[in-house]
């Protein structure tokens, strides 16, 4: 199934029926009262998360959802039906904006979360809500209210832990293949991810999380060049992000310091909240690198960048002003399960900073 990550549609509520005027006739019963039921209530729309969809394909092709109207009342003291609603099944992240004055809709972060898009109109009253002491006889009743129609641009935002960020060709895709099940397309040859993969990596039952891979960035991302910052967006919501740098590129005239240094650049001038997350780096393919020149290549590599690895007493103080270092092979997973350990580790940290965040506000 292709993968559609953005998309703009329109919901149409249904009208509310019209309710009746309408007297009892029947045989010896000349002063008959009224009896004219309620209209009944148009139909709403509602977008439903759904965990078993990953892409908005569906919302491509159909762009206007119209819910049906409710009936009108009738005689007898009998109430017009109700329309039924509209449920939109759409990808668990998926993030709504009303197209005409760009607020917030919804922002659907979990299975079976259920947004109302747009209310169905109320039905009206019939003329048997009308009658006193005074007014035996009403001959009026009340229209159906209009339902709810709005323009919507939905834009799908995957929910992963971690992101790899990087260059085409840098092993991102080997590198989700080699810690989850996820089986990304790898080739020898620039952009073979074209849409974002997500895996789950699985240390035993209790600890996981999920990684996500996105297309590689190139220089000049930002005027659109490759394919652009169009995926970076499903970085938005990771904890973490991995900056995979290819150690021996094919071209000896590539520098992977510059490579580097200008993901860095495109990253600050995409988000400056997404380039203040924080990042480590992962220097990958080092299997190919001469065993005799590695440790100095790498050495040379984290002296250009500028970027310096921390202490072993501070081996889990994770600020982005001293990012970890992991120096790996994608494809023969030397290095990935320290890697692995390193980043559960910083997710359960994580998570029990933020209890501790939470119990400590409950008790003020």
């Amino acid at each position: 199934m292709k993968f559609i990550d953005e998309a703009s549609i329109e919901v149409v509520a249904g009208n509310g029926g019209n309710g009746a005027v309408s007297f009892r006739r029947e045989k010896y019963v000349p002063m008959g009262g009224p009896d004219g039921g309620d209209g009944g209530r148009g139909g709403s729309v509602f977008a439903i998360a759904d965990e078993n969809i990953n892409t908005l394909v569906e919302y491509r092709f159909v762009k206007k959802y119209q819910a049906k109207n409710g009936e009108k009342g009738h005689g007898s003291d009998r109430y017009g039906k109700g329309a039924d609603d509209i449920e939109l099944r759409m990808p668990v992240g998926t993030t709504i904006h009303d197209a005409d004055t760009g607020q917030l809709v919804a922002d659907l972060t979990h299975h079976n979360q259920k947004v109302c898009l747009a209310k169905g109109g109320q039905g009206g009253l019939g003329n048997i809500h009308f009658k006193s002491s005074t007014n035996r006889s009403p001959k009026q009743a009340t229209p159906g209210e209009e339902g709810e129609s709005r323009r919507l641009n939905l834009e799908l935002k995957v929910l992963a832990d971690v992101g790899l960020l990087g260059m085409p060709n840098a092993g991102k895709s080997t590198l989700i293949r080699a810690v989850s099940a996820a089986r990304p397309k790898v080739a020898d040859y620039p952009f073979t991810t074209l849409h974002p993969n997500l895996g789950v990596v699985r240390l035993d039952e209790t600890h996981s999380f999920v990684m996500a891979d996105i297309p590689g960035l190139i220089e000049g991302a930002a005027e659109g060049a490759g394919l652009g910052h169009r995926f970076l967006k499903h970085l938005s919501r990771t904890q973490l992000l991995l900056h995979v740098v290819d150690m021996a590129p094919f071209d000896e005239n590539v520098s992977p310091a510059n490579e580097a240094l200008k993901i860095i650049d495109e990253l600050k001038r995409y988000n400056e909240e997404l380039y203040q997350k924080p990042r480590w780096l992962v220097l990958n393919k080092v299997d190919m690198l001469p065993e005799n020149e590695k440790n100095a290549k790498i050495e040379q590599f984290l002296k250009d960048i500028d970027w310096h690895n921390t202490q072993p007493d501070d081996r889990y103080a994770f600020d982005i002003k001293t990012p970890r270092v992991f120096i790996i092979s994608a494809l023969t997973k030397e290095g990935t399960q320290d890697l692995v350990y390193a980043i559960c580790r910083y997710m359960e940290e994580q998570k029990n900073n933020l209890s501790g965040s939470l119990k400590t506000n409950s008790e003020k």
